[in-house]
């Protein structure tokens, strides 16, 4: 089809390949000679990669994996958030340097990561014009074990719909899941997993073979979540939450409100973490400060590493802080409490559900997002991530994991504003998984997501266009295209680039 083409509307199209940037042949990302391009349009290919020595899928015909590349890599033409363009090279896992376009010439082999091929100081280059380059984002709350079962119907006892039986089956989806979130730029993951009750450690065993076939392509968190853990009926859940924590989860999580002794279920909880030396990431629903501040109390002492979501009945309002710090527990019956001054003594991390506010290890329809929740949640300055919750599945059928699409959320309800929207998906939410800080500069961590857009707003308005770089690498490139029939007599200009004639 002729005519004009942009970036599509409609996300992503996906092939089913995870596949970086295409190899051109040329600098200028044109078409290689002998190769016909029957469709004079803006078509965005996506980023172009000029092959240097060193780097696999130089050319076109090479038949060389377009993902790879040596360990240098130099992503040419980029803008930034603050609107500064610029090269950026990548050594290894971290970034080089940062300079003004045209200024980084080949990397000195002293500064090549250990047992690099000196043959590879060059590296692959990808123009990124027409490219905002950000931190990646991550994912701090997702439920990969039942994505894609929206169509299962589920028994009247659970909430949602169980994972199938099949282990291999739910190691394929949670992989799919994964990937599917990463395509999106999320390169750090955080899974909350159901274990116990009739499926043992066989959803948590899943998860954790998916997590391994995904190194080097994203990093992967598994929360194990019992559903009881207090008197009789708990000792089922306390045991299988100890098997799970040797077993090789990263976290311990769970539904304080589902048990019959919620802050007891905490106090359990909170001993395991203490004794394996591990995060705590809980379910909370919110609507009761008294509960919430006996809660807080017992968590105290794992704090920084405690994280409570989705909160979607939180009660906020003018209370007041100063009482929410008495977190001892005693005398707390709830009146004139502030959760959101319960939260802020308590300096706890908060993760939020945008899409719908709920998620499947939650009983009961979903609250929704409160805006204003959100808005003096992040004004008292505590850590607030912002996850999916959600992928296609019973909670909601069509529930994405874009990060993206949770800050546009966040900055569309006028929660937030784009940049602490995005913030809350990248920056936030690294936090709550306990990682290091990223920005756009050298020595920092190479965990990139190239969207198309010149601002952050347009970005998070319409960026479909993405490139993903983790541990210094390409790891997945989506490319869009919108096309309209010659029927404009008006030449737009390509988004993002100059006007062709």
């Amino acid at each position: 089809m002729g005519g004009l083409t942009t970036d599509s509307p409609d996300g992503p199209q996906h092939d089913g390949r995870h596949d970086g940037p295409k190899p051109t042949g040329r600098a200028d990302g044109s078409a290689p000679e002998g190769r016909a391009d029957s469709r004079a349009d803006n078509r965005d290919d996506g980023p172009s990669q000029e092959g240097r020595s060193g780097s696999a899928g130089t050319g076109a015909g090479g038949g060389g994996n377009p993902l790879g590349h040596g360990p240098v890599l130099l992503l040419a033409g980029a803008r930034l958030a603050d609107g500064r363009v610029v090269d950026v090279r990548i050594s290894g896992d971290r970034i080089q340097a940062v300079g003004t376009c045209g200024s980084l010439g080949p990397l000195p082999q002293s500064a090549l990561p250990a047992g690099a091929d000196p043959s590879g100081v060059a590296g692959a280059r990808i123009d990124l014009t027409g490219y905002l380059l950000l931190p990646a984002p991550a994912e701090p709350h997702a439920h990969h074990d039942t994505a894609f079962t929206a169509l299962t119907p589920a028994p009247p006892d659970e909430p949602v719909a169980p994972a199938p039986a099949d282990p291999g089956g739910v190691a394929r989806r949670v992989t799919e899941a994964a990937l599917t979130s990463l395509g999106y730029g999320a390169t750090a993951q955080r899974t909350h997993v159901r274990i116990g009750d009739v499926h043992g450690l066989r959803r948590l065993e899943s998860v954790l073979t998916a997590r391994q076939a995904l190194r080097g392509l994203a990093d992967l968190q598994a929360v194990a979540v019992p559903r009881l853990l207090t008197g009789t009926a708990g000792a089922d859940g306390r045991a299988q939450l100890r098997e799970a924590l040797k077993l090789g989860a990263d976290a311990v999580g769970g539904c304080p409100e589902l048990d019959p002794d919620p802050v007891g279920f905490v106090q359990v909880a909170a001993e395991l973490a203490g004794e394996f030396d591990c995060p705590v990431d809980l379910h909370l629903r919110g609507g009761d400060p008294a509960a919430l501040a006996r809660i807080c109390a017992l968590l105290a002492p794992l704090r920084p590493r405690v994280t409570l979501g989705p909160l979607d009945q939180l009660r906020r309002g003018a209370g007041a802080a100063a009482e929410g710090a008495g977190l001892d527990g005693a005398g707390l019956d709830g009146a004139g409490l502030d959760e959101v001054g319960v939260l802020q003594a308590a300096g706890v991390h908060v993760v939020c559900l945008p899409q719908n506010g709920g998620c499947a290890a939650l009983d009961g329809p979903p609250g929704g997002l409160d805006p204003a929740a959100v808005h003096e949640l992040t004004s008292r300055r505590l850590t607030v991530a912002a996850g999916s919750g959600t992928l296609r599945d019973a909670v909601n059928p069509v529930g994405r994991t874009d990060p993206l699409e949770a800050a546009y959320l966040l900055a569309s309800c006028g929660a937030l504003t784009p940049a602490a929207a995005y913030e809350a998906i990248s920056g936030q939410a690294r936090r709550v998984l306990g990682l290091p800080p990223v920005r756009v500069d050298a020595g920092f961590p190479a965990e990139l997501l190239a969207v198309r857009g010149e601002t952050l707003a347009a970005a998070l308005a319409g960026g479909h266009s993405r490139l993903v770089v983790h541990g210094g690498r390409v790891v997945s490139r989506t490319s869009a295209v919108r096309e309209f029939a010659d029927t404009v007599a008006l030449a737009l200009p390509r988004q993002g680039g100059p006007q062709r004639h």
